[in-house]
């Protein structure tokens, strides 16, 4: 008979704290941007590697880091990752260049990549022994990640307008350091033999990382300069040897035979267009606001509140009884459908937008959007694993939305440069540019939608009958 942890709530308020702070790191950059791409000089079109080095890190080495929790024990790599995000956090907050900057964003991904899969681990051993407890713990710890996404939003603000930039990363420290602390209430868990696959996270990281580069300087390169073309290519041919060493070794990162799970393919789909059009908006929403409305740091972070007061609100008490009444496939088409309104609206802003009339309103659709398909798209993605594969299936999930979202942002950043965004100061230029990126976001949102609707099976998630407690 297993025997509860009699701790677990307290350790599961540190595994809380731990999503918290990933995601948290994902958002409390954006209102900062302008005030770091003015003090460590980067370009229009570079500015995107401070949230895009943390993602590509993140997303490329999750699954590295879910095999690591495996073999050498989710608290040792847990404690790893924290140690290894607070060194991130350091070199961010103490760099006088750009290039030092990408380098410590990147090093904090690499943290994160190794906290959110060990995170999970530990949630399981400490719950899987009673679904009901499961459930709560699986609700808490869930919405740990709106409510960071929240708190970035409204600290970065803080910290920019009354401190300077650097305070984002500082913060990092004493909660690190606290968290670390902590960890004694966690259980140990042993690690098993095995084999890490390491030529096969670097391939998809690298492939990745030179895919988001060969997009950012196309438009200066020329798409078919032959700059461009071989960067591309080389992006192809390290993606190509990522899926050869899957199938050759006898342990691989990513088993190829994972994508015979039903709905598996349709979910992954639909969560990387969800990255490639949220991400973007979040991004050039930030700078219209700063860079055309003229709204300071921390006005700009309480611009963004009422969205992602939404956003929390919906994905923890809202979407899970919509997804018992409509399934998973409605949710997921529906929801993309209405990030793309709000994005179309978004990208009728101009010059002299007004924040109550324009931005508020389309801000808003698109949260609502957001909210009702990142929820079950996750679920979709997992509910036809076995239980042995429902960790795997998660960590593609995860890393597939934050792929999707370092390919949309570098894509739609070229096309935003292309269209005027390159000229800070030129108001109706920064206006076309950034609302050519809404447009370009609405129609990936768009066509995930119609995709979703025709290709995913109708029982995708939980069925219609079915009633969900929330």
């Amino acid at each position: 008979m297993h025997t509860a942890d009699p701790r677990r709530w307290w350790a599961l308020f540190v595994l809380a704290a731990a999503q918290f702070m990933v995601i948290m790191d994902t958002s409390i950059i954006g209102v900062a941007l302008p005030e770091m791409q003015q003090d460590l000089g980067f370009s229009q079109s570079e500015l995107q590697w401070v949230f895009n080095a943390y993602v590509i890190a993140f997303g490329g080495l999750l699954l590295l880091g879910g095999r690591l929790s495996d073999l050498l024990g989710a608290r040792k790599v847990f404690v790893s990752g924290w140690a290894v995000l607070v060194v991130g956090s350091v070199l961010a907050a103490a760099a006088q260049t750009a290039t030092v900057e990408i380098v410590g964003r990147a090093v904090q991904g690499v943290g994160g990549a190794l906290i959110a899969p060990a995170a999970m681990t530990l949630l399981m051993m400490l719950f899987g022994h009673d679904p009901k407890e499961l459930g709560k713990a699986m609700a808490l710890y869930g919405a740990a990640a709106p409510a960071g996404g929240t708190a970035g939003v409204f600290l970065g603000g803080v910290f920019t307008e009354w401190l300077s930039w650097p305070w984002i990363f500082v913060i990092y420290v004493p909660i690190g350091l606290a968290t670390l602390a902590a960890t004694r209430l966690l259980p140990a868990v042993e690690g098993r033999r095995g084999s890490v696959d390491l030529l096969g996270a670097a391939a998809v990281t690298a492939g990745l990382a030179l895919a988001v580069f060969a997009v950012v300087r196309a438009p200066e390169a020329g798409w078919g300069s032959p700059a461009t073309v071989l960067q591309l290519a080389g992006a192809g041919a390290l993606l190509a040897l990522f899926l050869v060493v899957q199938k050759a070794v006898r342990e691989p990162l990513m088993p190829l035979g994972v994508w015979r799970v039903p709905r598996l393919g349709p979910a992954n789909l639909a969560m990387a267009l969800l990255g490639a059009a949220w991400i973007p908006m979040w991004y050039f929403l930030n700078l219209y606001l700063q860079q055309v409305m003229g709204y300071g740091a921390f006005e700009s972070g309480a611009a963004l509140l009422p969205m992602t007061g939404l956003l929390m609100v919906f994905m923890t008490a809202v979407t899970a009884r919509l997804l018992g009444r409509f399934g998973a496939r409605n949710l997921i088409g529906g929801g993309l459908l209405v990030l793309a309104l709000g994005l179309v609206w978004l990208s009728r802003l101009g010059p002299t937008g007004s924040f109550v009339i324009d931005v508020l309103p389309a801000s808003l659709v698109a949260a609502l959007g957001m909210s009702l398909a990142y929820i079950p798209a996750m679920m979709a993605a997992m509910s036809g694993a076995p239980q042995e594969q429902a960790g795997l299936a998660s960590g593609i999930v995860n890393t597939t939305y934050q792929v999707g979202s370092a390919l949309g942002l570098a894509a739609l950043t070229a096309l935003a440069m292309s269209r005027g965004a390159g000229e800070p100061g030129d108001l109706p230029a920064l206006t076309d540019g950034f609302g050519s990126a809404f447009a370009g976001a609405a129609a990936i949102a768009g066509v995930a939608g119609a995709v979703t609707l025709l290709v995913m099976r109708k029982e995708a998630g939980v069925p219609a009958e079915e009633k969900v407690d929330a």
